[in-house]
């Protein structure tokens, strides 16, 4: 199939047969002796690693071809900046333009340039709303904004944030699913006296479908992924177990009849695993947020190393005189001087 639109330049297609190169869509590394899945754009062949990233690109192939390369004023292309680009901890060999997912392993994906470790914001004291990027006045008070020093990792994860909020909402819901589900083996007064079994059963259905189905949607669509681009991990085994255990409770508790009778109890109820289902997601939820936050921390500790190192250097120039310059000026073979008390550039 071919398509008419702008060129794509890079080692992402057309390489020669044994060099590998680089799905446009999913970043991940393609034999082009080995597959099948090619497409033709503007004269140029793109490989891929399955069907499902060959129906996207031909779905759209645009969005594809502008991440890769983007032109300038002068016409001519250059990539993307570092800091746009993307790897998996696990496989540095996936990259991609923006955050995302690692298509082998599920891990979320981090910015191979490090940023700034430090940057300086401008607050107003009496109004810390008042945030600029430049000095000046406070447009409430008038008085004077001072400088605040941001280290690296002080910005919020929106990932991290984002597992937080649906592990708290998950662990309130799992409990009572728990109690419910467990009611039977609590000493004292059974649970099922206060209500039927299908009531029961009704009541774990309606607090753990938020779990499974919002708490655990990042789980499912990574389990998918892994299975689309053949790469089976955690996740998928996750998706799986997850989805057939709510699958398989949702039509007992929908139409018990459907089963043998060997299945239902004397009342003609089928046991039901909701609550597993739930605690499942639940823990990989917590997993998750233990994983996020570990990364977060060492990622901000390995920039405030790097905060550390001196900005600029002293070199010495040929007639023996001396300037502070910065460090990206410095040349192999210069002659710098290090005084008593600096650090080492």
């Amino acid at each position: 199939m071919s398509h008419e639109a702008a060129g794509h330049e890079g080692h992402h297609h057309g390489g020669q047969p044994g060099n590998p190169v680089r799905d446009p869509v999913c970043g991940m590394d393609v034999d082009p002796r080995s597959t099948s899945h090619t497409d033709s754009y503007a004269g140029r062949t793109y490989y891929f690693c399955s069907q499902h990233c060959l129906s996207k690109f031909q779905s759209d192939p645009k969005p594809y071809v502008k991440q890769q390369s983007v032109p300038t004023e002068e016409g001519r292309p250059h990539t993307a900046a570092a800091e746009d680009e993307y790897t998996c901890p696990m496989h540095l060999e996936v990259r991609q333009i923006g955050p995302g997912t690692c298509p082998k392993c599920g891990m979320a994906l981090e910015p191979v340039a490090l940023p700034a470790a430090t940057r300086t914001e401008y607050v107003c004291p009496m109004h810390p709303e008042i945030v600029r990027s430049e000095p000046g006045n406070c447009p409430v008070c008038g008085m004077a904004l001072e400088p605040k020093t941001i280290l690296a990792g002080d910005e919020p994860n929106p990932e991290l944030a984002d597992m937080k909020r649906r592990f708290w909402v998950s662990v309130a819901l799992t409990i009572p699913v728990v109690i419910a589900a467990m009611g039977d083996m609590a000493p004292g007064q059974s649970l099922q006296q206060l209500a039927s079994k299908r009531t029961w059963t009704w009541f774990e259905l309606i607090l753990s479908s938020p779990v499974i189905l919002w708490g655990g949607w990042p789980f499912f669509v990574r389990g998918w992924q892994s299975i689309l681009n053949r790469s089976l991990n955690m996740f998928t085994l996750i998706g799986l177990g997850v989805s057939v255990a709510y699958v398989y409770s949702l039509i007992a508790a929908l139409v018990p009849g459907v089963f043998p009778a060997t299945f239902r109890d004397h009342g003609g109820n089928v046991a039901v695993y909701f609550e597993a289902a739930a605690v499942i997601v639940t823990l990989v939820l917590l997993g998750q947020v233990l994983e996020l936050r570990a990364r977060s921390q060492t990622g901000a500790a390995v920039k405030a190393l790097l905060g550390l190192t001196p900005k600029t250097a002293r070199l010495v120039r040929e007639d023996g005189s001396e300037v502070d310059v910065p460090l990206d000026q410095v040349q192999i073979g210069a002659r710098l001087r290090v005084r008593p008390g600096e650090k080492v550039p």
